[in-house]
């Protein structure tokens, strides 16, 4: 698992194998995402728009929006509305303002009710107006209107007196006062052409003319994120997070998977590889405490980093696998026969691979199955037999572990003669012909059992 690369088979693996955990911490997810729902309170958001008539170009209506959104503007609604605790400043987070196509300025406003969203939005909008009206010179400060409408009064006074000037001029009998008169119309003229000019540019006609293109909608739904949103995204969160959490420790995990690796730690090569059948009887596992009965019910009892057992052929195929440990042991080892089956406590399938063997090997060569710790190793001390011979599962143990075992060997003055793999296969419905199954599991023994023991 840690060279292999992470495909969709493994993550249904993890899901097929971890689904009553994986449903369990779905739910705790949705239930945290429904406590943060709690936590933070339903939020209403709506809009109000504003119309700004004649021609802007894009920086202009952003420069808008952002006036929208401005202090000014945000405490003259504060004082408005009037509520209670609410400043300008707090106004800040539930208001924004963008420019939209057409001219427009789209002003949104938050609150924990629909209809205090909706007065927030109609009165920002207002002030907005307001605002920008008397910045343009439409308001009502005195300063603001002897601006662009005092220059009309100008011009108009100083064409009527271009008028008069003409009058006097006389009806243009001489050279000097047809000149002259010329010279007044053209002025006369240019002061029209000027004025005109002015009405067109003026910028400030068009700002006073912003208008609120009615009252906002009163929301009919919460914003996001609505409550469940929060608790399908707590759901969701959790879930993945428990596949990230398989997939990352099945990364990192030391335990040894493959013969070469095992077989370097416990300094023994390995005899061969037996099939023990996935159904049938299945021993009840070591422990019966409240945690034990915990991890049974989440299903984490089942290892879900191995592959799915294969199936067997038959009996007789799996029985051949054990005949043939049998006589390579007797192939390497003189008589009499006798080796310690070492079997690491917790692993069930190399327990049934032993007792399997046991069986099959009858008294030549004699087994004796010994279950040890692997957080304390401790095997019987050497009498008459030949060695031990160590059974155990692959991708169980780490090297640590397995180290221990073998220095616990070496202290009870046991030599590692070989090493039995054991893997899971699923049985065929019905039973081969051939010779029947021997269904044997001896006591395991124990250190103390012995005629003494060393670590």
């Amino acid at each position: 698992m840690r060279d292999d690369t992470i495909r969709l088979v493994t993550i249904g693996r993890i899901i097929r194998r971890r689904r009553r955990l994986l449903a369990v911490l779905t739910v705790v997810g949705a239930l945290v995402g429904f406590g943060a729902s709690l936590v933070f309170p339903p939020r209403y958001t709506t809009s109000a728009s504003v119309l700004l008539p004649g021609a802007w170009e894009e920086r202009e209506l952003l420069t808008q929006a952002e006036i929208a959104t401005s202090s000014v503007v945000l405490d003259r609604a504060a004082a408005a509305l009037g509520w209670t605790g609410v400043s300008g400043s707090e106004l800040r987070d539930r208001v924004s303002a963008e420019a939209a196509d057409g001219n427009i300025v789209k002003i949104s406003g938050t609150a924990d009710t629909p209809e205090r969203a909706q007065r927030l939005s109609d009165q920002v909008a207002q002030q907005f107006v307001a605002f920008a009206a008397q910045i343009a010179g439409d308001g009502t400060d005195s300063e603001a209107t002897t601006g662009p409408e005092a220059l009309r009064q100008m011009v108009v006074q100083t064409s009527r007196r271009i008028t008069e000037l003409a009058d006097a001029a006389g009806p243009g009998q001489t050279v000097e006062s047809v000149q002259t008169r010329t010279e007044l119309a053209k002025l006369r003229t240019a002061l029209q052409e000027a004025i005109d000019k002015l009405d067109q540019a003026d910028p400030a006609a068009d700002q006073a003319n912003m208008v609120v293109m009615g009252s906002a909608a009163r929301p009919t739904g919460e914003a996001p994120p609505t409550r469940m949103q929060l608790v399908v995204a707590g759901a969701l969160l959790f879930f993945l997070l428990a596949v990230i959490g398989h997939l990352t420790a099945a990364r990192m995990s030391r335990r040894l998977r493959t013969e070469p690796e095992i077989a370097a730690v416990l300094g023994s090569a390995p005899l061969h590889t037996v099939d023990v059948p996935g159904e049938g009887p299945a021993h009840e596992p070591e422990g019966s405490g409240p945690r034990a009965r915990l991890r049974r019910i989440l299903g984490v009892d089942v290892r879900w980093d191995v592959p799915t057992p294969r199936t067997s052929g038959d009996e007789a195929g799996r029985q051949i696998r054990y005949r043939r440990v049998c006589a390579r042991l007797r192939d390497r080892l003189p008589a009499p026969r006798r080796l310690v089956v070492v079997v690491p406590d917790g692993d069930e399938i190399a327990r049934r691979a032993a007792g399997q063997l046991v069986a099959e090997a009858g008294s030549d060569p004699l087994l004796r199955v010994v279950g040890v710790s692997v957080s304390q190793p401790m095997v019987p001390d050497r009498d008459d037999e030949s060695g031990a011979l160590v059974v155990l599962s692959a991708g169980s143990w780490t090297a640590g572990e397995l180290t221990g075992i073998a220095e616990a060997c070496a202290d009870a003055g046991h030599e590692v003669v070989g090493i039995v793999l054991a893997g899971t296969v699923r049985a065929r419905p019905t039973r081969s012909a051939g010779r029947p199954r021997v269904a044997a599991t001896p006591a395991l023994a124990v250190g103390d059992d012995a005629r003494g023991g060393s670590g």
